[in-house]
């Protein structure tokens, strides 16, 4: 394995000492397929890919609109072998009529003629569906894929990609494994070509103007010739896309003579009045090879991610000081208010000089008979704590995996499917943290174990279900197939839950983690707290602090997530990741800390809620982006972005509430354990 930094994050040396951070910063995917070469005249393959709309966020299969099948009599046509992650991401990779051969130019070649089938053979005027789902797709601005090579296509011309931008062109195609993509004018600091995945597939129309639709595309494969091998390497897919006149194509688009595409009048798609409505429509493209001396395979991708937002260092680097700087100010706060107050109480409770000043004291001392007992539904909070441990080690170790380079954009849908069985694989962790949790509440029982493996999978697995029916209903590109179905269902019954039991056996056997003081039989008294000592109070301001920690990078992913654009600086990510479980272990230690001051000792459900109310704020902000950034006016669109993002924001409250716990509670032995008591 090789790494290579991108050429716009800085070329890192990631070898010893404390350049290991700056290395883990310059981290990103790396292609992870081996390059091949291609003789001249040898077919190379184009494939399609789902198209995919920022408009909707419900991909669709390419081949259900009007355009030209592989095979026309074929009803269906069959996706290549597909990974669990691709299914659940909405990839579906099928064969194209785009037929290539290395080095052989093409001027013009018409793929084929589509007309609408009318809905009712008794009533011919009726507009088919096809013609309608076709206008539908364009107006909501899906973007076609087309693969070839595992490259994407990127549109040239930057006066005709200028335009199509200013008409808001959408579309998505995919060439060699990777998403088709457009070329335009960055306006601003660096000032460049950049390139956005996918093609559009028309032009929105409006009261005064048709929907017009790109049927002619116009390739360049950019080639480069490896040193002492034989053939050619592709290390780049352009597109332009063109809407020309059906009727055009049909008279002038030929192998054997030229075709300028330009000059022709577009193509519109006419669904009403049916009296009016579009006959056929005409598809073509044109191909031309270029070789690229400068650009070499294992550097072909470099376009691609540079122009992703994430690209930018300045705002992730921008974005790790504001985070560290926000765990200094803590960590100031820890050893400064914590540290030096619990040595003045060590010394004021511990000293026999002291006995009757420390019998009138208050604070933390007081509540010693109470702080340790069990709190209310301990086996709900021991399944919490074992769920979060569970998803924590998994994320830990996919982003490992991801750092490295080993989660690669050619392999699609590598990362969810890497989630998935990792989140399978660490059922252990969650079932023994579980068992051990359990144990010291004294609520050893095989039931909430199994509410360990079921409790967080099972809510997750029925929204998912709810909206897979919709998705079916829709037809989607990324609804889960029956039998893929039946797989998650293995993986999480015959894989994750008997780990989890295997975990909490080996939890069981271990000695029970016995309190450091004893506990009184009758509760203490609580007395009234302060406004600012409401749970509420100290909830909302404690989940504010991780959530600042870590939401500039969190744009970047939400980005990810919605808008179709490459994320890879899995580095950056990482090291913010860590300065939020920092964060979250810190803001938990100092509120149960003030708690128990106040002599309030009900502080386990608190410092797991303490952190994990960053989870409220994910969502709350989620809600703002779906305000600010995003243009989803559909009710089913807005449905599946609150439902994924309201399962994510249950998980990051999972996760760093069981963060806080965890370090409340080593916290509070600590200091409870080194306390003299009478």
């Amino acid at each position: 394995i090789f790494f290579r930094s991108n050429t716009l994050i800085e070329r890192f040396d990631a070898s010893f000492g404390v350049l290991l951070i700056v290395a883990l910063g310059g981290a990103f995917y790396l292609p992870g397929v081996a390059p091949r070469e291609y003789m001249d005249s040898e077919n190379v393959t184009v494939k399609v890919n789902s198209m995919k709309s920022t408009e909707t966020a419900i991909p669709y299969d390419y081949y259900s609109i009007m355009v030209c099948r592989p095979d026309a009599s074929s009803k269906k046509i069959r996706a290549e072998a597909e990974n669990m992650g691709e299914i659940l991401w909405g990839d579906s990779i099928k064969p194209s009529r785009y037929y290539m051969s290395m080095q052989k130019p093409i001027t013009c070649a018409k793929v084929c003629t589509t007309k609408p089938k009318p809905e009712n053979v008794e009533k011919k005027t009726r507009i088919s569906k096809g013609l309608k789902r076709l206008k539908r797709r364009i107006d909501d601005e899906y973007r076609g894929h087309l693969i070839l090579d595992n490259l994407p296509g990127i549109s040239k011309g930057l006066k005709r990609l200028k335009r199509r931008i200013d008409d808001e062109y959408r579309g998505h195609l995919i060439l060699d494994n990777l998403p088709v993509s457009e070329v335009y004018i960055w306006e601003g600091s660096e000032k460049g070509l950049y390139y956005r995945r996918g093609y559009p597939l028309g032009t929105p129309g409006n009261k005064s103007s048709p929907t017009l639709v790109n049927n002619h595309l116009s390739f360049t494969v950019k080639i480069h010739k490896p040193e002492g091998l034989p053939g050619w390497r592709i290390v780049g897919f352009e597109v332009v896309p063109y809407s020309i006149d059906s009727a055009r194509i049909d008279t002038d688009c030929s192998p054997d003579q030229e075709f300028d595409a330009e000059k022709y009048p577009p193509q519109t798609v006419i669904a009403s009045p049916p009296s009016q409505a579009t006959k056929s429509i005409s598809w073509s493209y044109s191909l031309m090879w270029s070789e690229d001396k400068e650009v070499a395979w294992s550097s072909r991708w470099d376009h691609y991610l540079k122009s992703s937002d994430a690209s930018a260092a300045n705002i992730h680097w921008f974005a790790i000081m504001n985070s560290l700087m926000i765990v200094l100010c803590l960590s100031a706060m820890v050893a400064m208010i914590l540290l030096r107050a619990l040595h003045k109480d060590f010394n004021r409770y511990n000293n026999p000089e002291n006995e009757d000043e420390a019998q009138n004291e208050t604070g933390w001392k007081v509540v010693h008979a109470d702080v340790f007992r069990d709190p209310p539904y301990p086996g709900l909070l021991a399944c919490y704590v074992g769920t979060g441990s569970q998803l924590l080690g998994m994320a830990v170790v996919t982003l490992g995996f991801a750092c490295f380079g080993f989660l690669s954009p050619a392999r699609r849908g590598s990362l969810m499917t890497a989630m998935l069985v990792l989140y399978a694989l660490c059922g252990s962790v969650g079932g023994f943290v579980a068992a051990v949790m359990a144990k010291m509440f004294h609520e050893q029982s095989w039931a909430t174990i199994l509410m360990t493996g079921v409790w967080l999978p099972g809510k997750v697995f029925v929204v998912f279900f709810c909206l897979n029916l919709m998705l079916w209903a829709k037809q989607a590109a990324n609804a889960v197939p029956f039998f893929m179905l039946l797989g998650l269902i293995a993986l999480w019954f015959f894989v994750s839950i008997p780990l989890v039991f295997f975990g909490a056996a080996v939890g069981y056997k271990q000695d029970a983690i016995a309190p450091p003081q004893s506990v009184s039989q009758i509760p203490r008294f609580i007395p009234e707290q302060k406004w600012h000592m409401k749970p509420a109070v100290m909830v909302l301001s404690a989940g504010a602090v991780p959530f600042g920690a870590a939401f500039i990078e969190l744009y970047f992913i939400l980005s990810s997530l919605w808008l179709n654009k490459f994320y890879y600086v899995f580095g950056f990510f990482a090291i913010v990741f860590a300065i939020l479980i920092v964060t979250c272990a810190e803001i938990s230690i100092v509120l149960v800390y003030f708690q128990l001051c106040y002599e309030d000792y009900r502080w386990w459900w608190r410092a797991f809620v303490y952190a994990g109310s960053s989870g409220l704020y994910l969502f709350l902000y989620s809600l703002q982006y779906l305000a600010s950034t995003l243009n989803m006016t559909s009710v089913a669109s807005i449905t599946l972005y609150l439902s994924y993002m309201l399962v994510l924001s249950y998980g990051l409250f999972v996760v760093t509430g069981t963060v806080g716990f965890l370090s409340s509670l080593f916290f509070v032995r600590y200091i409870y354990s080194a306390l003299k008591v009478d």
